[in-house]
């Protein structure tokens, strides 16, 4: 197995992230990115790169020694991310309505904890 794929595997691993999540990402076939990510198959440059670009990295991130994964903490909160396939018209509206939801409570939680703020509570 080389290096990069152990990087890609112990990244996956501390960062919990799935690998159909990567297959779909990096549109690799979900056997053949197993098969890679095992050893059982050798990992070519253009897979090297769809797998690295699906993780929102360069391809010599992986590649760096000794490879450290950065803390969960250190990245932003609040950004959700997932694969749904093509969505209809009718899934497209209802996500948008889902999304202005969520603005929403997140606007009224924050208005009440400026109001406990003030309140001195």
């Amino acid at each position: 197995m080389t290096k990069y794929i152990e990087n890609v595997n112990t990244y996956l691993s501390q960062m919990k992230i799935k690998q159909i999540y990567v297959s779909r990402k990096a549109e690799i076939d979900a056997k053949k990115l197993s098969r890679i990510l095992t050893g059982a198959q050798d990992v070519t440059g253009v897979d090297m790169e769809k797998i690295a670009m699906a993780l929102g990295k360069n391809m010599e991130f992986f590649l760096q020694e000794p490879f450290t994964v950065p803390k969960k903490q250190d990245y932003m909160t609040g950004r959700i991310e997932f694969y749904a396939g093509d969505p209809t018209e009718k899934q497209e509206e209802f996500a948008g309505k889902l999304i202005r939801l969520m603005e929403n409570v997140d606007e009224i939680m924050s208005a009440k904890q400026r109001f406990l703020n003030l309140s001195g509570e």
